[in-house]
Order: C-alpha cells, then sequence, then structure tokens
C-alpha cells in the first residue's frame, strides 16, 4: 500500500514542477483520444466510473470501520468476517 502512496506522491511532486500548459495538453490529448477510440457515451461512461470508484475509495476503502458497515447493508450481517 506505501508503494502506491509514494508513486502517488512522486508523481503529484512531479507535476508541480511542470509548465501547467503541458499538464493541460497532456489531459486533453488523453481525453481526445479516449473520444475518438470510444466514442462521447462510453468516455463519459468510464469517467463516471473512475470519479465513483475513486469517491468508493476515499469514502470506504480508507476507513476499515465503514466499509465494514457498507458490507452489512449489503450482505446479511457477519458475512464476510
Amino acid at each position: 500500500m506505501s508503494d502506491v502512496k509514494a508513486f502517488w506522491q512522486h508523481l503529484l511532486e512531479s507535476l508541480k514542477g511542470r509548465n501547467p500548459g503541458s499538464v493541460g495538453a497532456a489531459l486533453g490529448f488523453g481525453l481526445a483520444l479516449s473520444l475518438v477510440i470510444f466514442g462521447l457515451v462510453k468516455t463519459l461512461f468510464l469517467i463516471g466510473m473512475t470519479l465513483l470508484g475513486y469517491f468508493l475509495g476515499v469514502r470506504y476503502f480508507s476507513n476499515k470501520e465503514a466499509f465494514r458497515n457498507l458490507l452489512d447493508k449489503i450482505l446479511p450481517p457477519g458475512m464476510f468476517r
């Protein structure tokens, strides 16, 4: 887990020193490429699922108790333990 965190910290640190225009250009290129390859609806679906995954990861996977409460709501209580 610390390797993933270190990777993101390194990535953010390397982006801080970059020209904001080049970062925006890279993001725009990635979005345009995604639109050409997948189309508008599939690209919006990918963006939506990415944002949902980010929200769930921040909300539930960073706090084990919140994740257990979520599983208790979905599954019968105690089934996953």
